[in-house]
């Protein structure tokens, strides 16, 4: 599995995946909804871990609490988190939810470890940006964006501050995964809504931010839709 994955993502001997070729329209986001109590999330947190490595890819994993109840109970775990993959299943006219999960720019959902699906999935994804430029820094506690508009914003836009852990590795002693060691890539711990944003006007906004985990900066269409331009800061 680790083989494909590499093979498929990233392109026999090559570090920068082939669908890259914009600066304007990377990091493509990706996250994983994915839970230590899913027998199935495994191999999906190792895509996850590989693509965390490239940075032409903003790789998030949002542990959902749903599967807390089967005997182990997942610390990273956070309703916010179930929350969100409940919208986008809506937005998608889904009716229900499913683990591992990866959703791509806001925009297509891929279940299941599935490389060459979640491949093409980051490939359509680059339709989907250059409409924002995006920029930010962090001074001691403050948190600099600055952004403006490159073609028409047709709906508001969400400035998302995430907080992100790069590496955990978990013993889990219980549930369907009971005896193994898993590692976890760019596990999200908090996720933060900072303001709204019409693209009227360049954005210049500092916010306060503290601890030492590194910070990403989404902006989305309101409504949980499509992200337009993302970053992060270490």
């Amino acid at each position: 599995m680790r083989t494909l994955i590499l093979s498929v993502l990233f392109g026999l001997g090559m570090s920068t995946p082939t669908w890259a070729q914009d600066a304007r329209q990377v990091p493509v986001v990706v996250e994983l909804f994915t839970s230590q109590g899913c027998s199935s999330c495994p191999p999906a947190d190792e895509m996850l871990t590989q693509l965390a490595q490239s940075d032409e890819v903003l790789a998030l994993a949002l542990h959902v609490d749903y599967w807390d109840y089967l005997g182990w109970t997942d610390e990273f775990a956070n309703p916010k988190f179930t929350r969100r993959q409940k919208i986008y299943a809506h937005n998608a006219g889904e009716r229900t939810v499913y683990t591992p999960q990866f959703v791509v720019a806001g925009q297509t959902a891929v279940v299941g470890a599935q490389p060459v699906a979640l491949m093409d999935a980051m490939r359509v994804s680059l339709g989907v940006g250059g409409r924002v430029e995006l920029s930010s820094s962090r001074s001691g506690d403050v948190l600099s964006i600055s952004a403006r508009s490159v073609g028409p914003l047709h709906h508001p836009v969400v400035v998302q501050i995430v907080r992100f852990s790069p590496s955990e590795q978990v013993a889990i002693e219980h549930g369907e995964n009971e005896g193994k060691i898993i590692d976890y890539a760019n596990v999200v711990r908090d996720w933060q809504i900072a303001g709204e944003w019409s693209g009227a006007q360049p954005l210049e906004v500092e916010i306060p931010v503290q601890g030492a985990l590194p910070i990403a900066v989404i902006l989305q269409e309101a409504g949980q839709g499509a992200i337009l331009a993302a970053n992060r800061i270490d």
